[in-house]
């Protein structure tokens, strides 16, 4: 079968099972919703463009004021199957967005995972392997534990420190124009362990603020809201995008660097793009949900199981795969008695599950 089928196949699969992961986990809460009544909230939320107006916005220069048209395009509801009006609210308001935001960010972390094994030749990369959770981790602890001394908001912070550590650490890992990866890996480590020490002396100068650093540093989806997810989303899916189109320079650079080079890869530029825009889509997804480990790590590994090495299929179904995934972990942490954060449950899912695949798969090698 030819990889488009293949990948299309397989998408349309993880496509059906994200959407009943979604109806089942917008059922799920302190208020239990019967599961045709959420599948109609959600199909009535699809809306088609039903025309365009044009809003007056006022434009001021040098005194002057001018109204200009702006157009708009409307949008009608598909559907408009009748509900009740609390179930609507519950779904739309309280527990879409949350979902939306945990479908996004799994299908970020996911996707740079791919890269990031595919880009070290290493299923036991993932995407914090560069830096780039841990100088999130110090943007947002700093943000919390010292606000009169960090002027941006906490995801903005995050992500400026998360795209600020990847920096870094490509340019130690960078000796005259060429990137090796053992050398990107091992600055990699060093700068993590140095922003590790950086979180704990905030940590330690937290005070009151700690409890919100440590709930932050988990990894969280508690305050979605549909803000976040308009930020995120369009990063993860240009991000995405970007990645795919490279996939076929990733199946090469599998082979090794001078066999890539053989068969035409710009080596240094490609490896710069990727790690580049990798970078960036965890930094976005990290941004608004701190530290959930193991959806880069665990998700690609099996979906390469499955699926097979090439980048062409493996890169949408490990994203999708991601997005199920997490919103799957994330309607666990808050089904018990008390919530939990959603990082606790990937990495208590997502250890022992791996360490499986470690004894009983080969994993040493792509």
């Amino acid at each position: 079968m030819r990889w488009g089928a293949r990948a299309a196949w397989w998408s349309a699969g993880l496509v059906a099972a994200l959407i009943g992961v979604v109806v089942v986990s917008a059922a799920v809460g302190p208020v239990s919703l019967d599961y045709v009544v959420v599948g109609k909230v959600l199909v009535n939320a699809l809306a088609i463009p039903a025309g365009v107006a044009f809003d007056e916005h006022t434009l001021r220069l040098a005194g002057a004021a001018l109204s200009i048209p702006v157009p708009a395009v409307e949008f009608r509801s598909a559907f408009d199957f009748a509900v009740p009006e609390t179930a609507r609210t519950i779904v739309m308001t309280l527990r879409l967005p949350r979902i939306a935001l945990g479908a996004t960010v799994g299908f970020a972390l996911a996707t740079a995972g791919v890269v990031m094994q595919g880009f070290f030749r290493n299923p036991m990369a993932d995407p914090s392997i560069i830096g780039v959770s841990s100088g999130a981790a110090v943007g947002a602890v700093a943000t919390i534990a010292l606000p009169f001394a960090v002027p941006f908001g906490l995801p903005t912070a995050a992500f400026l420190g998360a795209i600020v550590a990847a920096f870094g650490v490509y340019l130690l890992g960078t000796e005259d124009g060429r990137t090796p990866v053992a050398t990107l890996l091992l600055a990699g480590v060093a700068v993590q362990t140095f922003l590790g020490a950086i979180v704990s002396f905030l940590l330690l100068h937290a005070g009151e603020s700690l409890e919100r650093a440590v709930y932050w540093l988990m990894g969280h989806l508690h305050l979605a809201s549909w803000d976040d997810v308009t930020l995120t989303l369009p990063v993860a899916v240009i991000g995405f995008a970007v990645l795919f189109a490279y996939a076929r320079d990733l199946n090469v650079l599998l082979l090794g660097e001078e066999d890539a080079h053989a068969l035409g890869v710009e080596v240094e530029r490609t490896k710069r793009l990727l790690l580049a825009v990798a970078s960036v889509v965890t930094g976005a997804a990290v941004a608004v949900s701190g530290i959930i480990g193991f959806v880069g790590l665990v998700v690609p590994h099996v979906m390469r199981l499955l699926v097979g090495p090439d980048h062409r299929v493996l890169l949408p179904t490990s994203a999708l795969a991601g997005a199920t995934f997490l919103v799957a972990t994330d309607t666990v942490a808050r089904s018990g008695a008390a919530e939990i954060p959603v990082g606790i449950v990937t990495a208590f899912l997502g250890a022992p599950f791996f360490l499986y695949l470690l004894r009983t798969r080969e994993v040493h090698a792509l």
